[in-house]
């Protein structure tokens, strides 16, 4: 193919850059699965309740203020009735006060004593080759209002409303409510209404509870069903949070990890305790403190065991180039005495054989895992690579060479792929040591060819050597 090895390590290089060409059509589809796979489990989890996050519950206590305001009007005779007019007949004012009660910012209040109980129970739904678990939770809540504190953000002549007090209770959507919501106190039950979506005040349930300091505690039970996540904003002075499931593989995250947890195949128990300080959140308020609450003080388990092949087939795509340019520099270094190597064509197979090992990966991973699917992947691209090199390559007894840098190859990519923290190490000693290794084998190495004369020193041109002329015969 080449005269020179100098040439040929070019030609193979050049070939080696060219599978960014595959590879990124790869990353393409696995980009595209992913993003189908995502769009499956939102639509299931969707239909089944979406995720959710519970805030709550708000006391919202409407405020009036009594305004004086100073205006004038005309003046009218109290016997006649007429308007009263000056010797120039133009019109007579008189200036007077008049009070208005008008409504203000209502109060929000957060409870004093939080305490959730939750139990979920999972199933899953599957559609196509996408599985998604789904839970059905059963909460309880217990909680108490410092009435007092609400005075403390008045400003002078307002009033509270007590009367018209609402208890508000906050979901991401009505939708997965289930079965009978029950707010109580004592023996007294309280009516439960959906928040009007009109009224702008978010997605959830709300009661007229009337003057709430006459009430010392309140509960709320619900049922509810959803599908990701599930979590809880810590409202209380003193939040208490415990939670069960039979969902064996958690994954705890949000502001506040829990204060003890226990994980087993059978399901998690966890429990939060999170205190007023520790929250940016204020008791009382005159603007709704909802937003900040589900944004910055949440308690959130995951149910959802997400499909992270996609990323691992990514990464593998992304890392593609450095295994290629591997195999290519090993089957260049086999047949480097051959006295015919390898064709570009040939080095072209391989590197496409590799980049639908992606594909393949990624095929499988769908239908039985990962960790399977990279096997027999691996397996198979493995299994094809040194057939071909032992019957097309014709590399002879160096075919277990081949086989065993690839098995290596692929050992240390899956490696990388299990464990993002030391992929980087990883990929770097392989090429640190495959290069040093290449300088090593390569050190007595005629990178320009058989000697020539005539000509540069890069490119040397023979010239045929100079005859003595003939003499002719006497």
């Amino acid at each position: 193919m080449f005269r020179s090895a100098g040439m040929r390590f070019i030609v193979v290089g050049a070939l080696a850059l060219l599978m960014f060409i595959p590879l990124n059509l790869v990353s393409e589809i696995v980009q595209e699965r992913s993003r189908y796979s995502d769009q499956t489990i939102a639509d299931i989890s969707r239909e089944w309740g979406g995720a959710q996050l519970i805030s709550g519950p708000l006391l919202v206590i409407p405020v009036t203020e009594e305004v004086t305001y100073k205006r004038k009007r005309e003046a009218v005779d109290p016997v006649t009735g007429r308007t009263l007019r000056d010797d120039k007949n133009n019109l007579i004012y008189e200036h007077y006060e008049e009070t208005a009660i008008e409504s203000r910012s209502p109060v929000f209040l957060y409870p004093e004593r939080f305490d959730m109980d939750v139990t979920t129970q999972t199933q899953t739904r599957a559609r196509g080759v996408f599985e998604v678990p789904v839970f059905t939770a059963d909460v309880a809540l217990d909680f108490n209002f410092d009435t007092s504190a609400a005075v403390s953000v008045l400003e002078e002549k307002q009033t509270l409303i007590w009367d018209q007090a609402e208890l508000r209770v906050l979901l991401n959507s009505n939708r997965a409510l289930r079965g009978e919501a029950i707010l109580s106190a004592g023996a007294q039950n309280f009516d439960l209404e959906p928040i009007p979506v009109a009224r702008k005040a978010g997605t959830g349930v709300f009661s007229q509870v009337g003057d709430p300091r006459t009430v010392s505690d309140f509960a709320l039970r619900l049922s509810l069903n959803g599908a990701q996540h599930f979590g809880v904003a810590a409202v209380g002075r003193t939040t208490k949070v415990t939670m069960s499931s039979d969902w064996p593989d958690p994954s705890f995250f949000g502001d506040f990890l829990p204060d003890a947890r226990e994980v087993s195949a059978d399901g998690f128990a966890a429990t939060w305790t999170v205190p007023h300080l520790a929250r940016s959140l204020p008791q009382v308020a005159r603007e709704n403190p909802d937003h900040t609450a589900r944004n910055q003080a949440t308690m959130m388990v995951r149910y959802l065991t997400p499909n992270d092949f996609y990323q691992k087939a990514w990464r593998s795509a992304r890392y593609g180039i450095l295994f290629i340019s591997l195999t290519f520099l090993t089957i260049l270094l086999l047949d480097r005495g051959s006295k015919k190597p390898a064709h570009p064509v040939q080095y072209l197979m391989v590197g496409l054989a590799q980049s639908v090992f992606v594909l393949l990966m990624l095929a499988y991973a769908e239908q039985i895992g990962f960790g399977l699917a990279y096997l027999v992947a691996a397996g198979a691209t493995i299994g094809l690579l040194t057939v071909f090199g032992a019957t097309a390559l014709k590399l002879g007894k160096q075919t277990g060479l081949l086989a065993g840098v690839l098995v290596t190859v692929y050992a240390v990519l899956y490696l990388i792929l299990r464990s993002a923290d030391y992929a980087l190490l990883a990929g770097a000693t392989l090429a640190f040591v495959a290069l040093a290794l290449t300088m090593w084998l390569t050190r007595n190495e005629e990178w320009q060819g058989p000697e020539r004369t005539g000509g540069g020193r890069w490119f040397r041109r023979s010239t045929p050597p100079t005859q003595a002329p003939s003499v002719p015969a006497e």
